[in-house]
């Protein structure tokens, strides 16, 4: 019994250590959320559990990476490890239409790639990095939105003006 004891707690030293642990995975979680809600009701295919998972995940990556003692060399090596499969999974988000400047899921891809970098932020314990990060991530989605519209239609009116005068060969 004691040697499943001892597995359950490796790399956890103390209480005090399973406390900061505890918080940094729910802060992780709750950012994640933050994002995930904002995605969801936008309507958009990563929604509240894929921002959770992905900022959950990487926080748990950092955590328990560091908590076997791995070098900040290590822990570089780790979080490069992250950017990149993170950067896979949101390359697959991506979807390049028939039209020429027609592109999909940008916005999904980097939305999750940040979700990762606030969760390496919370697993680091710089919470309120993770948290300003959040709220910047937040008023880009969310706020910038309608800027964004508006140069849409404003590209699409310009481009429809523009072909009654194009001559065919």
């Amino acid at each position: 019994m004691d040697y499943i004891w001892e597995a359950l707690i490796y790399g956890i030293p103390s209480g005090r250590e399973l406390t900061h642990f505890a918080v940094r995975l729910l802060a992780a979680s709750f950012f994640g959320a933050l994002i995930g809600i904002q995605r969801e009701k936008s309507g958009k295919p990563a929604g509240f559990r894929t921002h959770i998972l992905v900022c959950l995940g990487t926080a748990l990556f950092i955590l328990a990476c560091s908590s076997v003692g791995m070098t900040l060399d290590a822990l570089s090596r780790v979080i490069q490890g992250i950017v990149t499969g993170i950067g896979f999974i949101g390359a697959g988000a991506i979807l390049k239409l028939n039209n020429e400047q027609d592109v999909k899921g940008l916005t999904t891809a980097a939305g999750v790639w940040m979700t990762a970098a606030i969760g390496v932020a919370a697993g680091l314990g710089s919470l309120g990095v993770a948290l300003l990060g959040t709220v910047i991530t937040l008023v880009t989605l969310a706020l910038l939105m309608p800027f964004e519209m508006r140069a849409e239609k404003s590209n699409k009116k310009q481009a429809n003006n523009g072909q009654g005068t194009e001559q065919q060969d």
